[in-house]
C-alpha cells in the first residue's frame, strides 16, 4: 500500500495477506480494508492498494474488489477519484457507522428497519408539506416503475429503493436523502430473502406492500401532512412484521 506524503513522494505501508477464511470473499476485503482503516494503518489520505495489487495479494477477482471498494464507499470510508484509485477519506474516523454487510441475522436487519421508522415517518410527512409537482412526479414514476418491475416478474428492490429516496428529496432537506444512500438499497429487507422459494406468497407480499406505497403516495398528492405520516408509519411496521415472518419460514 502507498501513502501520498506531503512532499508528493510516495511511502509503503504493510501489504495485504491473502484470504483463507471461506466466508464471502467481498465481506472479507471489506473487513481487511476496513481494520486497516480504524485501526490507522492505512490514515486519512492514504491511498488503497491498486486493483492490481489487491488481486495479487488477497487471492481474489476484480469484481471483488470492485465491490469491496464500492462497499467502504457507500459507508463513507474512502473517497474514489476518477483515474487516480481509491484514498482514505478524512472522516473515516467517525463514530457513526453501520456496517450493512454485517447485517445478516434477522435482529440485525429488523434494527435497521427500526431505525428507517423514524427518520422516513418524519420525511413522508414533510414530503406532503414541501413536495412541489416535480418532487411528486419522482414519487409517482419511482411508484410506477416498481409497479412495471412486479408485472416483469421482479421483485422491485431498485425501484422501491428509489420510490423511498424520491420520497426523501421531496422534503427538500437533502440529509434525508443523504442518509438513505449511505444505508442504500440495504433498506429494502426483502433482498436478503429469496422470494422464489415463498412463490406461494410472492404475489400478495408484492400486492400487499405495493397498496401501502401507493397509500403514502396519494397522502403525500393529497397534502395531507398527518395521514402520509400515518401510511408510512403502518407501511414500515408492516415490512418488519411480513420480514419477520418470511426469515422465519427460511430458517425452518
Amino acid at each position: 500500500m502507498t501513502r501520498l506524503a506531503t512532499n508528493g513522494a510516495a511511502r509503503r505501508t504493510p501489504s495485504l495477506a491473502p484470504l483463507s477464511a471461506p466466508r464471502s470473499l467481498t465481506h472479507e476485503v471489506v473487513e481487511r480494508l476496513r481494520s486497516d482503516i480504524m485501526n490507522g494503518k492505512l490514515p486519512p489520505g492514504s491511498r488503497l492498494p491498486t486493483e492490481q495489487e489487491m488481486i495479487a495479494s488477497l487471492g481474489v477477482s476484480r469484481t471483488v474488489v470492485r465491490e469491496a471498494v464500492a462497499a467502504l464507499r457507500a459507508e463513507g470510508l474512502v473517497a474514489t477519484r476518477q483515474g487516480v484509485g481509491a484514498f482514505v477519506a478524512d472522516r473515516a474516523n467517525r463514530m457513526f457507522r453501520i456496517e450493512t454487510m454485517d447485517a445478516k441475522s434477522i435482529n440485525e436487519v429488523l434494527e435497521v428497519m427500526e431505525l428507517r421508522t423514524g427518520i422516513e415517518i418524519e420525511a413522508a410527512g414533510l414530503a406532503a408539506e414541501r413536495a412541489t409537482p416535480e418532487s411528486i412526479q419522482k414519487i409517482v414514476e419511482a411508484y410506477e416503475s416498481i409497479q412495471a418491475a412486479m408485472t416483469r416478474g421482479e421483485s422491485g428492490i431498485d425501484e422501491d429503493f428509489s420510490f423511498h429516496c424520491a420520497i426523501a428529496e421531496a422534503t427538500g432537506n437533502p440529509k434525508f436523502l443523504h442518509f438513505l444512500n449511505y444505508l442504500g438499497n440495504f433498506i429494502i429487507p426483502r433482498q436478503t430473502i429469496n422470494l422464489t422459494s415463498v412463490a406461494s406468497q410472492r404475489t400478495a407480499y408484492l400486492r400487499t406492500f405495493q397498496t401501502e406505497h401507493g397509500a403514502i403516495l396519494n397522502a403525500i398528492k393529497c397534502k395531507a401532512v398527518t395521514q402520509a405520516r400515518a401510511a408510512m408509519r403502518q407501511h414500515l411496521l408492516n415490512s418488519r412484521k411480513r420480514y419477520s415472518k418470511l426469515a422465519g419460514e427460511k430458517q425452518r
